[in-house]
């Protein structure tokens, strides 16, 4: 990049512009399109792999067709191979992508690490005498649970911000209190209640009171899950032991980013099959301040030996003037592993730089920008202003209105963070649990005339019954102070769906749900109810054609056969349920499952990969898949495998 003080925007503006269009390269079919370094990474199935990929060389992509290559060309079930994401985003981009590649809406076990611990929990947290209808908690059901103990120990937001508090009790769990767990999972809600009582100081107030909301409310936080989750794998080796077998592949997106206890969550998943695919850049590590160290990736082969690095250098998103001053930036870095990019674009003017004195200069000079822009003939709705937080925008805003810019601000709240979806998830809480947080939080939604002074009648006839405040509501639903509520119909509205919910699929449940709740017109599904219907049709008749194939298992056990990529090995067992043979290879040390189909096999001395017939997804099943997936089956893909002449 040149070395001057600013580039201007007429120097942009020189070469002429270049549609978008233009530049995105179309995505194509299979490994063809893929460069040597991806395809030497989705090939590379075995053992321990560690893929150094910056920043646009294509890592999601290999991740994506490394899973398709493992379900399509190996037949493993897609159900024992985890891919670890750090967002619900990325997971869902993972998701939509080998829905492309495999042809079917069974994606196995791509999820965050949070889900991933939510999983395992539901599954085996029983062995900690933890409920499986347990329920995870965000920084709103927090601030809740906080609000209660500040309100009765009287403490004040001078003391404690919330945010402050949510930080000292994360503080608390990782590192200064990490047996907590011990209290939580065995002390008595007696002897816990004592210790909230008790204590002196903010923090003990703030952290004891916070484990009493949690214990009360059947609640985890994110911590929780971690440490929970280690916990149950360290004293319940079991457990451990079939989570391991399981997990045949894992893979793990932005391990740069990983924390010592996600560490050694992965590293003890892996610790059976010994296939770790670890995908990370070290220069692009942004979560130091809440724990992850990079020395994770760098040291990877270090701890794992025997691992092989490959390194992808192929830029395809950023062009030549974008990198170099990207490389001389990045080549400071303490905590890296060398690399330079390169660059495979060439169709772009120079890199744009302005170093404003403060933000108002910042923000005329984008506002200039904008116009030369639009002068030369850019329509204003295909420029984007990008900034690092919402606070940043006001400068530009008022640029825009100055210079009567028109504009648009995009800042959309999340779709699980939307108050209408939050509550209908609290809905369905509380119709399995009849906890006291998701109580309070929805009793009085659509209003019911269940306030502050009603909750607190509840509240201190709860403690001294030894209660939950839906049992108090229960036993005093005939008290002065409920006539002309809407508490007997809150009370036969939870009792109703708490009697037939565990029969009915979500989806039914939650549509009848709100609408006899009043909430039908705050959230609408947007899917026509034909939609779902014809939806339910095509899964039936798939899960119909499935059963079918079933029973057309080709081996059984003790018979050897030949995988195309794995060699010879001995059926061990076949799981009709997993629609899958269990197969010990001579040359594996651990066994695999392997899908089956039911096309004609032919009794050869060679294997091949016999070709398969995928049952693909309708527009409708892809829509619901995410809603409905614990309710329907999976749509398995099948493979086949030859006979050895013996």
């Amino acid at each position: 990049m040149e070395n001057r003080e600013n580039i201007g925007w007429d120097e942009v503006l020189e070469g002429g512009l270049a549609p978008y269009s233009e530049l995105a390269a179309p995505e194509e079919d299979w490994l063809g399109s893929l460069n040597e370094a991806q395809r030497e990474a989705v090939t590379t199935t075995e053992g321990y792999v560690r893929v150094i990929a910056g920043a646009g060389t294509g890592k999601t992509r290999a991740l994506a067709y490394r899973f398709a290559y493992l379900a399509n060309v190996l037949g493993i079930l897609p159900g024992h191979i985890l891919c670890a994401t750090f967002t619900n985003k990325a997971a869902g981009e993972m998701r939509r992508r080998i829905r492309r590649l495999i042809g079917d809406a069974d994606t196995g076990l791509i999820n965050t690490f949070h889900g991933l611990r939510v999983a395992v929990l539901q599954a085996d947290g029983h062995a900690l005498q933890l409920p499986k209808s347990f329920s995870v908690l965000d920084n709103g059901d927090i601030d809740a649970m906080l609000a209660i103990v500040y309100e009765e120990r009287g403490l004040t937001l001078r003391e404690r911000t919330y945010a402050q508090a949510r930080d000292k009790i994360e503080m608390l769990k990782t590192r200064d209190r990490t047996d907590y767990f011990h209290d939580f999972i065995a002390m008595g809600d007696d002897e816990l209640k004592r210790r909230y009582a008790e204590a002196e100081t903010v923090d003990d107030i703030i952290f004891y009171g916070h484990l009493l909301q949690q214990k009360k409310s059947f609640g985890l936080d994110y911590n929780d899950l971690i440490i929970l989750t280690l916990h149950l794998f360290d004293t319940c080796p079991e457990v451990r032991r079939a989570w391991q077998e399981r997990m045949e592949y894992v893979m793990v997106d932005e391990f740069q980013d990983i924390d010592g206890l996600q560490y050694a969550l992965m590293e003890a998943l892996a610790g059976h099959h010994g296939n770790l695919f670890v995908v990370g850049d070290p220069d692009q590590t942004i979560y130091t301040w809440r724990g992850a160290n990079v020395r994770y990736l760098t040291e990877f082969d270090a701890h794992f030996h025997g691992t092989r690095t490959i390194i992808m250098l192929e830029n395809h998103r950023s062009v030549p003037q974008v990198l170099s001053a990207a490389n001389s930036l990045i080549a400071r870095n303490r905590q890296r592993i060398a690399k330079d990019l390169l660059a495979r674009r060439t169709d772009a003017g120079p890199a744009v730089w302005y170093h404003g004195a403060d933000s108002p200069a910042e923000a005329a000079w984008i506002a200039e920008g904008v116009r030369a822009l639009h002068g030369a003939g850019v329509a204003y709705g295909d420029i984007a202003v990008l900034y690092r937080a919402h606070y940043a925008s006001r400068a530009v805003e008022e640029a825009f209105i100055r210079e009567q810019i028109p504009h648009t601000v995009y800042s959309g709240t999340p779709f699980f963070a939307r108050r209408e979806v939050k509550d209908a998830l609290l809905y369905l809480r509380l119709i399995a649990t009849k906890n006291d947080l998701d109580f309070r939080r929805v009793a009085n939604v659509p209003k019911r005339n269940l306030g502050r002074r009603r909750m607190k009648y509840l509240e201190e006839a709860a403690e001294r019954e030894g209660t939950t405040l839906y049992e108090a509501l229960e036993a005093h639903i005939g008290d002065d102070i409920f006539k002309g509520t809407g508490a007997a119909d809150f009370l036969k509205l939870v009792e109703t769906f708490s009697a037939t919910y565990a029969e009915r699929p979500v989806s039914a449940v939650l549509a009848d749900l709100l609408q006899a709740s009043g909430y039908e017109r705050l959230l609408r599904s947007p899917m026509p109810p034909e939609y779902l219907a014809q939806a339910r049709e095509a899964q039936a008749a798939a899960d119909l054609r499935l059963a079918e194939r079933a029973a057309a298992a080709q081996f059984s056990a003790g018979e050897r056969v030949a995988h195309p990529v794995f060699g010879k090995g001995t059926v061990q067992g076949v799981d009709m349920t997993k629609r899958a043979y269990v197969v010990a290879f001579d040359d594996l040390e651990t066994s695999r499952a392997i899908s089956f189909h039911d096309a004609h096999v032919d009794v050869v001395d060679k294997p091949r990969l016999i070709g398969l017939e995928r049952i693909k997804p309708s527009e409708h099943q892809l829509l619901i898949h995410a809603l409905e997936r614990i309710l329907w089956a999976d749509v398995r893909k099948s493979h086949g495998m030859t006979r050895i002449l013996s």
